[in-house]
């Protein structure tokens, strides 16, 4: 089944240098824009992560410190790939708890302001979760009766998880083709950022979802311990919620001025 799109959606994946969304980088990128209609369009590099990739990961995805040494850095890429991903929703297989994170924080680190706030989600992933229970290779198999070749290479996982979404919409009848009602499916909880480590409540409130301030409003917190916002700043938790955290702080001392 085709995707029923109001407006283009892109498919990302990510090849790293590891799996800490607060210090890991991009070794690889690629995005397969769907606009409506269906026409596709690719984007695809190496990219230097500025950074030694460790065997262990080159092991996963066979990307070597060689092959990224020539390659772009994300600096240089990022002008492009924020004008590609312009207007479109987004998409993936685990893209909501890793490579979406992940994409921010890098463009956090180089101070480009890209408005992940403006796109809706879906996660192939977490759809085949609730679903089936696989993995991703598992999920090709499964659902496109294909086996899944170069599984780890960026390019060979974006697409396979392109397919895998129309698949997922012929197998389901209560699966509704429209990107909000998928976004909805894929979600894990009310994120206010990609970590969940803030999320909204059943008021639309942010509320800490973690540690000894878990369920309590974010506002009240940084009112009645101001220090938490300093621990939180200078520790190690990803530049997207340090950001969503700052935002929190800054809209409750604009409204306590006036």
């Amino acid at each position: 089944m085709e995707l029923n799109l109001r407006r283009p959606i892109a498919f990302i994946d990510l090849e790293t240098t590891g799996i800490s969304v607060s210090t890991d980088r991009i070794v690889e990128l690629s995005v397969l824009k769907i606009s409506p209609g269906g026409r596709e369009e690719w984007m695809t590099t190496l990219i230097n992560p500025e950074m030694p990739v460790p065997p262990k990961s080159t092991a996963i995805h066979g990307i070597t410190d060689e092959d990224v040494a020539g390659a772009p850095t994300f600096r240089e890429v990022a002008a492009k790939l924020a004008m590609f991903l312009e207007g479109c929703d987004l998409a993936g297989y685990n893209a909501i708890k890793f490579d979406i994170p992940l994409l921010a924080e890098e463009f956090l680190r180089i101070n480009m302001d890209f408005n992940f706030r403006k796109h809706k989600y879906v996660d192939v992933q977490v759809i085949f979760h609730k679903k089936e229970q696989r993995t991703l290779s598992a999920a090709y198999q499964f659902y496109c009766n294909r086996s899944l070749e170069n599984a780890h290479s960026s390019k060979a996982d974006t697409g396979a998880a392109y397919e895998i979404l129309k698949a997922q919409l012929d197998r389901y009848e209560d699966l509704e083709n429209e990107v909000d009602k998928l976004a909805e499916f894929s979600s894990f909880n009310n994120l206010a950022d990609f970590a969940g480590r803030i999320i909204y409540d059943e008021n639309g409130t942010e509320v800490f979802n973690f540690g000894k301030h878990k369920g309590k409003s974010v506002e009240s917190v940084l009112n009645e311990e101001p220090s938490y916002f300093s621990w939180i700043m200078n520790g190690d938790f990803p530049l997207y919620t340090k950001k969503v955290l700052t935002e929190i702080k800054l809209r409750a001392f604009g409204r306590n001025r006036k």
